[in-house]
């Protein structure tokens, strides 16, 4: 057992950002994605002697998700959305910047952009915020968001179809054609 502890120590932990940020935007709210991270972590040790692969982020990711719509399930809020601050939440913003002039008009804009990207996503249903989280966010590949999610690879491309299509319209963005991305 201690021999296990210590193989998930050193392979978990590189994951950790992933798992709180898949936590955060589901459960919508920073200090309870932080819970919910470190009980799917105790989780994810009690029963790491049942891990059979060779990646464990899709495996990780899958218990903090189960973690969350537990979490989501018995705790429901109403519709009440928790605003996502990307400035306030996030570190990667400041990379965003690198290499830009820090044109006021420029940053006012971009920054209004980001809060209606932000706020587009939450206002997603659960199941498509965590299958555009993990795609876009995380880059999982469809196999592993579809390990992750515990559904076909066909279920994770639509609802990421479907979900891209519920943000292009609360974004009012046109349809782009394959070759414009």
């Amino acid at each position: 057992m201690i021999k296990q502890a210590q193989q998930f120590e050193k392979i978990a932990p590189p994951h950790l950002s992933a798992a709180y940020n898949l936590a955060r935007w589901l459960v919508r709210d920073e200090h309870i994605a932080q819970d919910m991270v470190q009980e799917a972590y105790e989780r994810a040790l009690k029963y790491f002697s049942g891990f059979q692969g060779e990646d464990i982020r899709p495996w990780l990711l899958g218990i903090v998700r189960n973690t969350c719509f537990t979490w989501l399930q018995n705790n429901r809020r109403g519709n009440e959305p928790l605003e996502f601050d990307e400035d306030r939440d996030s570190a990667a913003h400041e990379a965003a910047w690198a290499g830009t002039d820090y044109n006021p008009e420029t940053m006012l804009q971009a920054k209004q952009e980001k809060s209606q990207v932000n706020l587009a996503i939450a206002s997603l249903a659960p199941v498509f915020r965590e299958i555009l989280v993990l795609r876009e966010l995380e880059g999982l590949s469809y196999e592993e968001i579809a390990a992750v999610a515990g559904i076909p690879a066909g279920t994770v491309m639509s609802r990421l179809a479907r979900a891209r299509k519920m943000m292009r319209s609360a974004l009012n963005m046109p349809l782009m054609k394959e070759g414009n991305k």
